[in-house]
C-alpha cells in the first residue's frame, strides 16, 4: 500500500475551531457583563428600597411630631412664633422663616422650598431605626405649619373652618453626606381635627 494515496488535508477545520472559539468566547465576555450589569442594578434597587423605607419611617415620625404639636397647649409651643410668619413685602428675607428642632413657621412663597435649598439646616435627625446601619446617612424630616382656618370636611368646605395644616417633609438622608447612595425626599400634608 501506498502512502500518497490519501487525500491530502486542507487545514480548513483548524481555522473554523478557532472562530468558533473566539466566538464562543466573546458571547462568554458578553454574558458576564450582562450579569454585573444585572448585579448593580439590584444592588442599586435594594438601595433605593432602604431609602424609601427610612424617609417614610421619618415622615411617620414628623407627622406624630405635627399631631403632638396641635394637641399641645397652647397649639404650636414648640414653633417659632407659634408657627406663624407674616410676610411684609414680596422678597424673600435674608435670615427666612424660622425653624428650630425641625418645626418651621409657615414658607415664604417668595423664599425658596425648604427641602430645595442646599443651605437649609434645621432638620430633625430621627434616630433608633432598625435600618439604620443598612441606610447611607441619618434620616431627617421637618414639618411647617401652613395656617390655621381650614376646613375639618373636605366634603364641606364652608362649614367648620377651625382646623389647622402641617406640611411633613422627610428625607432618607442628606444627600451630601449620602453621595452615591439613594436618598429619597417625601413630603405628606397632615391635617388636624
Amino acid at each position: 500500500m501506498n502512502a500518497n494515496n490519501f487525500p491530502r488535508q486542507s487545514g480548513a477545520a483548524l481555522i473554523v475551531a478557532l472562530v468558533f472559539l473566539v466566538i464562543m468566547t466573546m458571547l462568554g465576555f458578553s454574558s458576564i457583563r450582562i450579569v454585573l450589569q444585572e448585579e448593580r442594578m439590584t444592588g442599586h434597587t435594594f438601595d433605593r428600597s432602604l431609602a424609601f423605607q427610612a424617609a417614610e419611617a421619618a415622615l411617620r415620625v414628623g407627622e406624630a411630631a405635627a399631631q403632638a404639636q396641635s394637641a399641645a397647649a397652647p397649639v404650636n409651643k414648640d414653633f417659632p412664633g407659634f408657627g406663624n410668619y407674616s410676610d411684609a413685602d414680596n422678597t424673600c428675607p435674608s435670615s427666612g422663616p424660622s425653624c428650630s428642632a425641625g418645626l418651621c413657621t409657615q414658607p415664604d412663597k417668595d423664599c425658596p422650598n425648604r427641602w430645595e435649598d442646599t443651605g437649609f439646616a434645621d432638620w430633625a435627625d430621627v434616630t433608633g431605626l432598625s435600618l439604620s446601619d443598612q441606610v447611607a446617612g441619618t434620616p431627617q424630616y421637618f414639618v411647617e405649619y401652613m395656617g390655621g382656618g381650614f376646613p375639618c370636611n373636605p366634603d364641606k368646605p364652608s362649614e367648620n373652618l377651625a382646623c389647622s395644616r402641617y406640611r411633613v417633609t422627610a428625607r432618607s438622608a442628606n444627600p451630601t453626606t449620602a453621595e452615591g447612595r439613594a436618598t429619597v425626599v417625601l413630603q405628606s400634608i397632615y391635617a388636624t381635627q
